[in-house]
């Protein structure tokens, strides 16, 4: 029985296993796919830090405040902001490797909402990537054991004390029991559950759909940010084209040519993403099109190439280049929001279970995430996951410890592939960037009665059973909230929250529904 188990290896729960090891706590990271694999390896833009000489704590906590539309915790906030230098320039000194200007200096860049530059970036729109790489690396070295292909059925919980998680093994067919003394949860958000999405395929809320059928309470499950601008060309997938892009003077142009988010925003290109995502969405409605351009083309080419090497080369694959012609965008399923809801020291309402990242709902956020700030997050609530997990783990001797069990599965469960796609039509519908009470309550209804027949079945699909978890959980609070509020946008309550409410939801609730 191991001290400590973290379930995934993103930024938050590679930073978590790396504290604890620091911390002379046996851990051990298991993750759904290899450990590189995450929403982290993917994020282009960077990482947003008051490191400049022009910022200062101040202006980033009332950028964070701003975007959030005033459902942000504060406390969460100045956190996040305050502690984020040292843990970057901790990540520089494991070898994290940012672009640098002409003069040797961390190169910062200006994304939507902030008032400065204050986003690091490296090799150009590939900071996820680096950041990953420097934390495994550290991972590594550090000799901590991750497991792969582990893929998140249930949390083990046993009097509200975690006891561990129940996985499947991919590679070998097993069910694995894994007991420990406590988990940190690190599994990434639900835009996955979305069929046009910046995520890879693995974001299916997993951990957030296990700790709410373990008992944990969920918060702000309603906010789900989609990216403005994401590539909309035939059969390409929905790859994300950088915020970073708009920073560096791309600019969105509608079918006949004309610049038009002057039409809805002041701060044109660069307003939150909730506002120029519901832009883009009402341009195309306007012009009966299923997507708008961005055009970064009147830059420098070699300026382009160079800062945005990984997009040149993606969309150059689909015949299409970015330094001589406007790229086709939508909107698409980005960052959640909302997820398992915690205290600033990542706590959770069951004993021993810690939550992080994406997966964590602090507040830190509110209705709207700033650009840039999930990378930062990461870094900082995954070390103080760990610190609470050590201070837990100090404090608490579980006197029954258990040896961990493997189970060789017998059949395959059933595919429901066919269900899963139709659904996930049905909630980039109806669940999108602008939502109508009426067909969010038929999709709540829908996904309860279809939840209903399959939740007690040894045989369910996993990643069915945790779809049908989150669209029940989105629907009911937007159903709950009485207004619409940052990336929450219902066309039968358009009007600004008079207060500063937040919807939790725990089993509890999903019992009385059924």
């Amino acid at each position: 029985m191991r001290d400590c188990i973290v379930i995934g290896s993103g930024v938050a729960g590679l930073r978590a296993a790396i504290e604890l090891k620091r911390l002379g706590v046996d851990v051990a990271i298991f993750t759904k796919d290899k450990a590189s694999e995450s929403n982290t390896n993917y994020a282009q833009g960077g990482i947003a830090v008051c490191l400049s000489k022009n910022d200062n704590f101040d202006l980033h906590i009332k950028d964070t405040l701003i975007a959030g539309a005033g459902l942000c915790n504060k406390k969460s906030v100045e956190i996040l902001v305050k502690e984020g230098p040292d843990k970057v320039k901790e990540l520089i000194d494991w070898g994290c490797q940012f672009d640098k200007n002409e003069n040797g200096e961390l190169n910062f860049t200006k994304e939507a909402a902030h008032s400065v530059n204050r986003i690091l970036h490296a090799n150009g729109d590939a900071t996820g990537a680096e950041i990953e790489r420097t934390l495994l690396n550290k991972a590594q070295k550090e000799s901590i054991e991750i497991n792969e292909h582990y893929r998140l059925i249930d949390l083990l919980v046993e009097n509200k004390r975690v006891i561990g998680a129940k996985f499947h093994n991919l590679k070998e067919n097993t069910l694995n029991y894994i007991y420990a003394k406590s988990v940190v949860l690190a599994t990434g958000g639900y835009a996955a559950i979305y069929n046009h999405t910046t995520n890879p395929s693995l974001t299916t809320g997993d951990g957030i759909a296990s700790a709410f059928l373990a008992g944990c309470t969920l918060e702000d499950m309603e906010f789900v940010q989609f990216h403005p601008t994401a590539l909309n060309y035939k059969k390409a997938p929905s790859f994300l084209l950088s915020e970073s892009m708009r920073g560096e003077g791309a600019i969105l142009i509608n079918d006949k040519g004309e610049r038009f988010m002057e039409k809805y925003s002041k701060q044109l290109e660069l307003a939150p993403r909730d506002i120029v995502a519901r832009s883009i969405f009402s341009e195309m409605q306007n012009n009966l099109k299923d997507h708008v351009y961005l055009d970064i083309s009147h830059l420098d080419s070699e300026f382009v190439k160079k800062r945005f090497p990984t997009i040149y080369h993606e969309c150059l694959k689909y015949g299409l280049d970015i330094t001589k012609e406007p790229i086709p965008v939508s909107p698409a399923a980005h960052y959640t929001m909302g997820g398992v809801k915690t205290d600033v020291d990542c706590k959770t309402n069951i004993s021993g279970l810690f939550a992080c990242g994406e997966c964590a709902c602090n507040g830190v956020h509110g209705a709207n995430r700033l650009a840039s700030n999930s990378m930062l997050e990461g870094l900082v609530y995954g070390t103080r996951a760990a610190l609470s997990a050590k201070a837990y783990l100090k404090g608490n001797k579980n006197s029954n410890p258990k040896n961990d069990e493997s189970i060789k599965l017998q059949e395959s469960a059933k595919n429901f592939q066919t269900k899963i796609q139709n659904l996930k039509d049905r909630i980039f519908k109806e669940l999108g960037i602008v939502r109508r009470l009426s067909s969010v309550t038929d999709l709540f209804e829908c996904s309860l009665s279809s939840f209903q027949t399959t939740k007690d079945s040894s045989s369910v699909d996993i990643d069915y059973r945790n779809l049908l978890v989150i669209a029940i959980l989105i629907s009911r609070s937007c159903l709950e909230r009485k207004n619409s509020v940052g990336a929450h946008y219902c066309i039968d309550t358009p009007w600004p929250p008079t207060d500063k409410s937040h919807v939790s939801l725990n089993i509890k609730d999903l019992e009385k529904w059924i």
